[in-house]
C-alpha cells in the first residue's frame, strides 16, 4: 500500500478506558455487593451499564474500533490469571463454590486465607494482583469472560477488538508462589501456556473477533536474549494457528528496543506502539528495521498518562513519517486510558483559561479522532481544530500562572550542602536514642488511621456550608483526641495524629501549595475499588504558609509520647500528580522539595522529634530502561535530601515505602539517609527484609507485618512470625514494627484488632529475645 492510500485508510481506536463510571457508580456496586447491600445480579447490571455507556461515548466521539475486555471488577491482570486457570491453590475450593466471591477473596483475601501480592503496574499508580505460578501448575482455558464481553459490543452494532495482556508479559509480571524456591522462574511455563492462548483466541475468533489485541508492555524493559526468544517463539505459534483473529501485538509506556526487530518479523498482522515523547526513539528504530510491510502500525501519538493537551501539529508530522512504514497507519493513544480522569469538561471550578490546557479521557479521545480524520482526508478538514490547539498550546505556554521569579531564583541557588545531613547517621542514632528514649522493636503506624463515613460526611458538610469551619474543626480535633487515646491504650511507642483533616495525601498538600490545581472529577483507579483525584501540577511550586503544623502540636499536646509529622515526599508529589511537561521533572521536584523543607522545618521548631516524609513512588517512578536510571534517581534522592537535611541530629527522619518491588533501588533508598524507613512486607514475606540485608542498609527498618489492604486481621502469631523472620534479616537494635500502610481505607473493629495484634506480637518477640 502506498503512503497515500495507507492514510486514507487511518482509522481511530483506544486500548482502554476508565471502568468506574462518571459518578464511581462501579466503586459503589462492588462495595455495596462486598457488605451485602447490593447482590451479584445488580453488580453485574451495573458493570454491564458502565461497559456500554463507555462504548456508546467512544462511537459518538468517533472511535472506530472499540476494545472489549479491558472492563474488570478488580485488576485485569488478575482476569488474566481466571482465563488461564492460574488460581492459587488456597483459592480454588472458593472459586468452584462461587466464581465471584472467589474472585474477590483473591484480590482482597478473607479472614482465613491471605490475598494475592498487589504491586505497581510498571511505572504507574495502577495496582495489579502479581499471579502466583510454580513447576506443577496446570493451564487451563476460562474466556467466559473475553467472550462474553466481545458479544456485547458486536450486538450493539460495534466494531470491537478484544484486549488481552500478552502471555510474554503475563508471565513476566509473574512470582514463583508460596513455597516454589525463589529462583523459580515463571517464563519456562511458555509452552504450557501457549495452547490457553490459542484456545482463547479461537474462540474470541468464534465469536466474532476480526482482530485481538496481545498487551506486551514488559517488552519495553531490558530483557535478556533469552526472554527475547521466548518473545519470538510466542509470536511464530500464536502467529501460526489458523484458527484466531488478526493479531495486534501492543507496547506501550517506552521503546520498545531490542524487542522491536522482534516483532516486526513476527507472523502478526500489526504491531500498536507508543511514539510520545518517553519512546520517540521507536519512530527510528521502525525505520531501520524496514518498517512493517503489509501490516497494520496503531500509532499512539496522544499521550494517554498525562492531562495535558496534545500538540496536534506536531503529532500529525509524526503520523506523516509513519506513512509508508506500514500498510496502514491507525491512531490511538499511547497506552489505556485507563490511567487518566475521564472527562475534563465535568470540572466547574478550574478556571476556563486553564481547562482550556488540559484533556482527560474524552477530550483526548476526541485529539485521537482529529488526527484520524486529518490523516485520512487531509489537514484542510481539520483546520478549526488545529487553530483552536495552537491558541491553547499559546495560551498555556506565555501564562504567568506557570512563572515565579521568586521560586525560580531559590532553587538555582540550592548547594550541594543544602541536600545533606550535618552529622552522619552513626552520630545520629545515638542522639535520637537518647532523645526519644525508645524500647527495643518500636512499634508505629505509617500515618493514617480510618476515614470514617462521619469524616467524610463532615468534610462535604463544610463545602456545601452545612456547618462552619469551627464545627469541622472540632470534629477533627474530636477525632484526633480518640485516635491518639486509642494508640496510648493500645500501647503503641509512636504516634500519629491520624490525619482526620486529609482527603488524600497528595491532594491534600497541593491544595495548600501555589501551582497546583484540584479537580472535583478527577478519579483514577489506583487499585481495586480504591480511587485517587491527582492534583495536577501547572505552575511554579512554593508553601504561602504552615501546612500541617497545627494538626501536629495539637495531638502532641495531647500525649507524652512522640508524634510523628506526616508529609508526603517530592518524588510521590510528583509521580501521583499530573505534573507539567514543560520543564524537566528534576527542576520541578526541586522546588516541591524546597517547599516541604519549610515545612519539616517548622514542626521542628514547634517541637515534633520524628518527621517521616513518604516515598512510595520512588520505585514507581524508575524508569523502564535501566540506562535512564542514574539520572532519575540522582534528582529523586536529592529531593528527599533537601527536603530532610535541615534538622538536628537528635530529630528523627522516616520514610516509608510500599506495593512496589524494591530490589532494584536498595541503593537509592540507602542514599535517601533517612533515619528510619518502613516498608510494605507482608504479603511478600519479608522479601524487602532480605534485600535490605543482602545490600548491608545500615539504618533503622521496619518491613510490615499486617497487609493494610486486606480486611483480614492478622494473628498475634501471624504477626510474630513475620516479625521473626525480619529479625533473620534485620538485628534487633535496628528492626521497627508496622503495618503495611496507612489504614485510611480499614474500617476501626479490624484497625483496633490488628493494632492491637501488633504490639502484642511485638512484646511477645521482646520477651524472646529477652531471655536468649
Amino acid at each position: 500500500m502506498t503512503a497515500k492510500s495507507a492514510a486514507a485508510a487511518a482509522r481511530s481506536t483506544v486500548y482502554g478506558y476508565p471502568r468506574q463510571g462518571r459518578g464511581r457508580e462501579l466503586k459503589k456496586a462492588i462495595e455495596g455487593y462486598w457488605k451485602g447491600r447490593v447482590d451479584a445480579d445488580v453488580l453485574r447490571a451495573t458493570a454491564t451499564e458502565l461497559r456500554r455507556a463507555n462504548w456508546r461515548q467512544l462511537t459518538a466521539a468517533g472511535i472506530h474500533e472499540v476494545p472489549t475486555g479491558d472492563f474488570s471488577y478488580y485488576d485485569h491482570v488478575l482476569d488474566t490469571s481466571v482465563m488461564v486457570g492460574a488460581i492459587p491453590a488456597r483459592h480454588r475450593a472458593a472459586v468452584e463454590l462461587d466464581a465471584l466471591d472467589g474472585y474477590f477473596a483473591m484480590a482482597r483475601g478473607t479472614q482465613d486465607v491471605a490475598p494475592l501480592e498487589m504491586t505497581k503496574w510498571f511505572d504507574t499508580n495502577y495496582h495489579y494482583l502479581v499471579p502466583e505460578l510454580g513447576p506443577d501448575t496446570v493451564f487451563t482455558t476460562d474466556s467466559t469472560k473475553q467472550v462474553a464481553e466481545l458479544r456485547e459490543a458486536l450486538a450493539l452494532g460495534l466494531t470491537a477488538r478484544p484486549v488481552l495482556v500478552g502471555p510474554v508479559t503475563y508471565l513476566l509480571l509473574a512470582k514463583p508462589a508460596p513455597g516454589v524456591p525463589a529462583d523459580f522462574d515463571p517464563l519456562t511455563l511458555l509452552d504450557r501456556l501457549l495452547p490457553v492462548y490459542a484456545e482463547v483466541l479461537a474462540d474470541l475468533r468464534a465469536a466474532g473477533a476480526e482482530w485481538a489485541q496481545l498487551d506486551e508492555p514488559a517488552l519495553v524493559q531490558d530483557r535478556t536474549p533469552a526472554e527475547l526468544n521466548a518473545a519470538a517463539r510466542a509470536y511464530r505459534d500464536l502467529g501460526g494457528a489458523t484458527d484466531r483473529p488478526k493479531l495486534l501485538v501492543a507496547s506501550y509506556f517506552d521503546r520498545l528496543g531490542d524487542a522491536l526487530p522482534v516483532l516486526a518479523k513476527a507472523p502478526v498482522e500489526g504491531l500498536a506502539l507508543d511514539f510520545t515523547e518517553s519512546a520517540a526513539a521507536n519512530l527510528d528504530a521502525l525505520a531501520s528495521v524496514g518498517g512493517l510491510p503489509g501490516k497494520r502500525l496503531v500509532a499512539g501519538v496522544v499521550n494517554g498518562r498525562n492531562v495535558w493537551v496534545n500538540d496536534l501539529t506536531k503529532s500529525l508530522a509524526a503520523l506523516g513519517t509513519l506513512l509508508g512504514l506500514a500498510d496502514r497507519v491507525d491512531v490511538a493513544a499511547s497506552c489505556s486510558l485507563l490511567h487518566v480522569p475521564l472527562d475534563a469538561a465535568a470540572e466547574r471550578d478550574i478556571e476556563p483559561q486553564i481547562l482550556r490546557w488540559l484533556a482527560f479521557a474524552r477530550q483526548k479521545t476526541s485529539e485521537i479522532v482529529t488526527l484520524a480524520k486529518g490523516l485520512a482526508q487531509g489537514t484542510d478538514t481539520i483546520a478549526a481544530e488545529l487553530a483552536a490547539n495552537r491558541a491553547d498550546l499559546a495560551s498555556r505556554a506565555g501564562s504567568s500562572l506557570t512563572r515565579d521569579p521568586a521560586v525560580r531564583a531559590r532553587a538555582a541557588a540550592v548547594t550541594d550542602a543544602d541536600a545533606r545531613r550535618a552529622q552522619p547517621y552513626a552520630e545520629r542514632t545515638v542522639a535520637q536514642r537518647g532523645h526519644l528514649g525508645l524500647p527495643s522493636l518500636p512499634t508505629t503506624t505509617i500515618g493514617s488511621f480510618p476515614q470514617t463515613a462521619e469524616l467524610r460526611t463532615a468534610r462535604a458538610d463544610l463545602r456545601a456550608r452545612r456547618i462552619d469551619t469551627a464545627g469541622y474543626e472540632e470534629r477533627i480535633r474530636a477525632e484526633i483526641q480518640e485516635v491518639i487515646a486509642f494508640q496510648e491504650k493500645t500501647g503503641l511507642d509512636v504516634l500519629v495524629h491520624g490525619e482526620p483533616e486529609r482527603n488524600d495525601m497528595v491532594q491534600y498538600f497541593a491544595e495548600q501549595l501555589t501551582g497546583y490545581l484540584a479537580t472535583q472529577h478527577g478519579w483514577v483507579q489506583s487499585y481495586g475499588t480504591r480511587y485517587v483525584r491527582p492534583p495536577i501540577l501547572a505552575g511554579d511550586i512554593s508553601r504561602p504558609e504552615p501546612m500541617t503544623v497545627r494538626w501536629t502540636t495539637y495531638a502532641q499536646s495531647l500525649t507524652s509520647r512522640p508524634v510523628k509529622g506526616m508529609l508526603t515526599g517530592p518524588v510521590t508529589m510528583l509521580a501521583w500528580s499530573f505534573v507539567r511537561d514543560d520543564q524537566p521533572l528534576g527542576d520541578t521536584a526541586r522546588q516541591v522539595a524546597l517547599a516541604l523543607r519549610d515545612e519539616v522545618d517548622d514542626l521542628e521548631a514547634a517541637g515534633t522529634s520524628v518527621v517521616q516524609v513518604d516515598e512510595p513512588a520512588l520505585r514507581e517512578t524508575l524508569p523502564l530502561r535501566a540506562a535512564d536510571r542514574a539520572a532519575y534517581l540522582a534528582w529523586a534522592t536529592e529531593a528527599f535530601r533537601l527536603t530532610t537535611a535541615g534538622v538536628r541530629p537528635d530529630t528523627q527522619i522516616h520514610t516509608h515505602m510500599c506495593y512496589a518491588e524494591f530490589g532494584d533501588i536498595v541503593q537509592a533508598i540507602d542514599d535517601l539517609d533517612a533515619d528510619v524507613i518502613s516498608l510494605e512486607a507482608a504479603r511478600s514475606h519479608m522479601q524487602v527484609a532480605r534485600e535490605l540485608a543482602g545490600h548491608g542498609y545500615p539504618r533503622e527498618a521496619g518491613p510490615g507485618v499486617y497487609d493494610i489492604h486486606s480486611p483480614r486481621v492478622p494473628s498475634v502469631a501471624e504477626a510474630a512470625a513475620l516479625l521473626r523472620k525480619g529479625l533473620e534479616a534485620i538485628p534487633a537494635e535496628r528492626l521497627w514494627v508496622n503495618p503495611d500502610c496507612g489504614l485510611k481505607t480499614r474500617g476501626w473493629p479490624e484497625t483496633r484488632a490488628s493494632l492491637e495484634n501488633l504490639v502484642a506480637a511485638a512484646r511477645t518477640v521482646r520477651t524472646e529475645l529477652a531471655g536468649s
